[in-house]
């Protein structure tokens, strides 16, 4: 593998010295901004081996450089190992950003070579000023994927289905077009927001059930660009009811040059540079700001909440019948697997009526490897022992909306340091869920709650709290969720709102030892108004047991015990039904009080 990478590496150079290329930059991404990708869109891993689902590659002529987060800092470097290409560990004290990298890279009078497709319209257009600054410029259509990939995985192109859930597609068009003020038209290309918009998903990316396709909104006309052989009669006939226009796929970028003149609304961080450049070269009026549809579909309505509010139990009981399972049968002395667990859970899942997929690869995590926050148990993956603990943060898409739940769980004697972290991180998710605050906040001021019990102690995780849930769509959905800082390109700071759903997930990671996580989905609901203003709270929607074999009780003061024992009551009476006899038995003490 790691010979595979270094060749690739050096057929790229060859392609960048025959076009005059100094610097090529690969992001993780596809045509739509994605956060996962089918298959076809790898190429940052094809050419660094590094399979995070976060990361840019940049190539120079005699050095390569990945930039990833925290999440990823102890895989990358694992993978990274022997292949020449640099870990720039993105937030770490003197690691430039990628910005200012790849400007200092790329020499005056130079040429930075990118596949404009694949690079967001922002950060794209920050990367041209800064190099025309310097007599520098962008080859938007630099591919040597094109030509080094002999056996690329083909183009995504599975079947759409109906996927209405309490609105309307056309409540949904005319609330966007309330939001689009005075511009002539809207263009859209992430996939979820199209998905949701026109009611339709599909298979084309795993885990995340949407279709390729772009859309343009005007005032008047509807338009979506998709292969129509992909539609069954039932969409097209709704689309014809609703006034749709379907139109080839690829052909959005020859309707732009139509758009000369007239104020087209984009959110640079949600259409690529390929579009955003065509739009200027046809001369539109770009009217920059977020896409609308964003704010409006992290809101669930009425129907979804009810959806959500069920299937999380259905989901929480066959977690619950895992985590019975897994700590039974490791006592026992049976040999499992980390993959083997990890397909234990994901068939549990599958027996639910309406389950189509995971929302995400489980990750099941042994001992030292639950340190990497984004750990994939391989074909070599440890088998579980009568001693420390299996992180399994794991979750599915079903009709009734999307799950996402980690959970660590004790398989045998644990060290008073991991006892300790455990009850931490749990303070910390309690002390999030009990929040009671102010219309007008956002995560921003919430994430403290979490993070105090661990920033008391000087430990920290290198990622955000929570992050938004979308319903049959994206497991990390825009715009709300938890953090204590601003991350340039994140989209984080939306006014948290009754509907929206968030994870809920502090942790501790102790590099080469252990990893914790405690992870809840919470939904914000309006509690009740006074002179002061309007109060929010938060509901679970997670059910299922979080391990008491590993906390210290002595450090939960009494607000966190109650808030325990009550989570903890709420989920025997909602899982009961689902169990009986030894397993029943089981539960009742996993749920006891503290």
């Amino acid at each position: 593998m790691k010979e595979d990478i270094l060749h690739r590496l050096e057929k790229v150079r060859e392609l960048m010295d025959k076009d005059c290329v100094d610097v090529y930059m690969v992001c993780t991404n596809d045509y739509h901004m994605s956060e996962y990708t089918g298959d076809y869109f790898n190429e940052r891993e094809f050419l660094s081996g590094f399979t995070g689902s976060a990361g840019t590659l940049v190539i120079t002529k005699d050095t390569a450089a990945l930039f990833t987060d925290g999440r990823y800092f102890v895989q990358a470097k694992k993978q990274l190992e022997g292949t020449t290409i640099k870990l720039m560990e993105m937030g770490c004290k003197g690691v430039p950003e990628l910005e200012d990298y790849v400007e200092a890279e790329v020499p005056d009078n130079g040429l930075l070579g990118v596949d404009g497709r694949m690079v967001s319209g922002v950060l794209g257009m920050d990367l041209k000023d800064r190099l025309e600054r310097k007599g520098a410029h962008i080859k938007c259509n630099f591919n040597p994927i094109e030509v080094i990939w002999t056996d690329r995985p083909a183009f995504p192109s599975t079947d759409v289905f109906n996927a209405e859930f309490g609105q309307s597609s056309n409540d949904k068009l005319n609330k966007l077009r309330d939001n689009m003020k005075d511009e002539y038209g809207h263009i859209i290309a992430t996939l979820d927001d199209i998905c949701w918009l026109f009611n339709i998903r599909g298979r084309d990316v795993k885990c995340n059930p949407v279709v390729m396709s772009y859309a343009f909104i005007t005032h008047d006309d509807a338009y979506i660009y998709i292969d129509e052989k992909r539609l069954p009669q039932d969409v097209k006939d709704r689309f014809t009811k609703e006034a749709v226009k379907v139109c080839p796929y690829d052909s959005i970028y020859e309707d732009i040059n139509n758009l000369g003149g007239k104020k087209i609304l984009v959110d640079a961080k949600r259409v690529n540079l390929a579009i955003y450049m065509q739009l200027e070269s046809a001369g539109a009026v770009i009217v920059e700001r977020q896409n609308p549809v964003v704010g409006m579909k992290a809101v669930k309505n009425d129907t979804e909440i009810k959806n959500l509010t069920d299937v999380h139990i259905d989901d929480g009981a066959a977690l619950t019948e895992f985590i019975y399972w897994v700590k039974k049968n490791v006592a026992a002395g049976e040999t499992i697997t980390e993959a083997g667990a990890a397909e234990y859970l994901d068939g549990l899942r599958a027996r639910i009526p309406d389950f189509l997929e995971p929302s995400f690869d489980t990750i099941s995590a042994y001992g030292a490897n639950a340190a990497m926050m984004h750990y994939h148990a391989g074909d070599d993956s440890a088998v579980l022992m009568k001693e420390g603990m299996l992180l399994v943060d794991s979750g599915g898409q079903y009709m009734r909306g999307t799950t996402d739940v980690t959970r660590t769980i004790v398989l045998g004697k644990l060290t008073e340091s991991q006892i300790h972290h455990f009850t931490l991180t749990l303070k910390g998710m309690l002390r999030l869920t009990k929040a009671h605050f102010l219309a007008g906040c956002t995560g921003y001021n919430l994430d403290m709650l979490a993070r105090g019990p661990l920033w008391e102690e000087g430990i920290d995780y290198r990622c955000g709290t929570g992050h938004g849930i979308g319903y049959l769509l994206n497991v990390h959905e825009a715009p709300n969720g938890f953090r204590w800082k601003h991350v340039i390109g994140k989209n984080d700071l939306c006014v948290i709102e009754p509907g929206m759903v968030t994870s809920n997930e502090p942790g501790v990671y102790i590099e080469g030892e252990y990893g914790i996580r405690i992870e809840n989905e919470i939904i914000a609901e309006k509690d009740y108004e006074n002179e002061y203003g309007t109060w929010l709270k938060f509901r679970t929607l997670t059910c299922a047991p979080i391990d008491l074999d590993a906390v210290d009780v002595s450090i939960l003061d009494d607000r966190e015990k109650a808030a325990l024992n009550e989570y903890h009551a709420w989920v025997r009476q909602k899982l009961t039904p689902y169990f009986e006899g030894e397993k029943l038995d089981w539960l009742i003490q996993a749920t006891r009080n503290v």
